[in-house]
Order: structure tokens, then C-alpha cells, then sequence
């Protein structure tokens, strides 16, 4: 069964370490390294993330928060995940009181929390964006009850065609759609917003796929929670 393209209960991210001290290796100051700003925070996203964390941190209450995202094409490439973050937080990092990765694992198989671990960095907890959305729970009572589950964001029902019909060439080869998803029986779409638009692009991808369709209305989830959180807003 393929994996969708790239998604504990919630928790209030705790302080965490500096990203990377302003210091040269040798553990001289360093020149060259920007000066950390007092208080100013980094959030490090995925690509499908940028535009619930723009509007996210626009209600936070703090001015303080910047975001950077990377590709989102790296849903098809997990295994680029790691050393993109390590090198945003070399590159960005030191300019930061404090740095947050809001991405899940992903399919990076425990590589991105090897990553995070050598500095003291957080991620959102959970295995895929589906399941900080919808809340670890809830995901794992959908993925019981189903575990033949397609799951859409809001993301990936705007991308749909490009990310999935594109992607896995099934544009070029619709013979293959039995072989990528014969084992589904269902999409669940976890929405974000409330735009008629992508309500329907989902319901269409649903019938694209010959597959039963279930909306669940989340909002952010856990990715609200955690970024609110670092605004000091609950």
C-alpha cells in the first residue's frame, strides 16, 4: 500500500535549547555569526505547512515569530527532510533565542528526531501531519476503524492533481490505479478551513480514486496548540 504524499496527546512545547551558540568550533566567539536577538523565535515548517503557520502566527499575540519553510516536494522525498532542517538551523539558527521544527517524522524514520536531539531542538509530536491535525486519538481511532485510510489536508486537496495524479504518473499510466490503490477503501479529508473550493477538490479526489469520502473538520490541531504556544497564547 503506498504511503499518502507528505502528518501522544497535545503538549505544550517546553524552552529549548539555543539552536546553535554564536561561537566557532574551537568555542571562540565568532564574527562572522549573526547576533542572537533576545526573545525572537524560528519556526522551521514544511512546505504544505506555510500557510496555516503565516495565519497562525499573525493570531499569536507575538510579533516575535518568523517562519521559514522548505519544500514542500520533500512529502515524495522523506529522506531529504533531516539534513534540509539541520542545515536551516545552521544557517538561520544562531540569530534565534529559540528555534521550532513544525514537522511530524514524516517518514523520516526516526532520522529527524536524530537530528534534534544533538541540539536541543523540538518537533510537533506524531508520525504525519495527519495525525497533529486530527490529534493522535482521534488518528488512531480513524486509522483502526479503516486502516485502508487516503488522507487529504488542505494542502494536498488543493495539490491533489499535481502531487498524486502527476506524481505517481498516473496521468500517463491510469492502469496503475488499481496498484497504488486497490487497498483503500476510503479518503478522509481533515480540513483546515472552510472553503467550499477545497471541500469540493477533496470530494473530487474521492471520485477520482473510486473511494469513499469522510470529511472530519479539525482546524489547526496540535500544530495550533504549539505554535500559539510560542506566542505565550492558549
Amino acid at each position: 500500500m503506498p504511503a499518502p504524499p507528505e502528518a501522544s496527546p497535545p503538549a505544550r512545547p517546553e524552552p529549548s535549547a539555543p539552536a546553535r551558540p554564536n561561537t566557532s568550533a574551537a568555542g571562540r566567539p565568532d564574527p562572522s555569526a549573526p547576533a542572537r536577538t533576545p526573545g525572537r523565535v524560528l519556526v522551521i515548517g514544511c512546505g504544505a505547512l506555510a500557510r496555516e503557520l503565516v495565519e497562525l502566527t499573525r493570531h499569536s499575540g507575538f510579533d516575535g515569530i518568523d517562519v521559514t519553510c522548505l519544500p514542500a516536494s520533500f512529502h515524495n522525498r522523506p529522506a531529504e527532510i533531516p539534513a534540509a532542517v539541520e542545515r536551516r538551523i545552521r544557517e538561520r539558527g544562531a540569530a534565534y533565542e529559540r528555534v521550532f521544527v513544525a514537522y511530524a517524522d514524516c517518514g523520516t524514520a526516526g532520522r529527524l528526531d536524530a537530528v534534534l536531539e544533538s541540539t536541543g531542538i523540538e518537533r510537533i509530536p506524531g508520525a504525519h501531519c495527519y495525525e497533529f491535525y486530527a490529534g493522535a486519538r482521534a488518528f488512531a481511532q480513524l486509522s483502526e476503524d479503516e486502516p485502508g485510510t487516503f488522507y487529504l489536508t488542505d494542502y494536498l486537496a488543493r495539490h491533489f492533481e499535481r502531487l498524486v495524479i502527476r506524481g505517481l504518473g498516473l496521468d500517463r499510466h491510469p492502469e496503475l490505479l488499481p496498484s497504488y490503490f486497490g487497498n483503500y477503501r476510503r479518503i478522509v479529508y481533515l480540513s483546515q478551513g472552510d472553503d467550499p473550493e477545497v471541500l469540493a477538490a477533496a470530494r473530487s479526489a474521492a471520485d477520482r480514486l473510486a473511494l469513499a469520502f469522510h470529511h472530519r473538520p479539525t482546524g489547526f490541531g496540535e500544530l495550533g496548540t504549539a505554535v500559539l504556544a510560542l506566542g505565550g497564547t492558549t
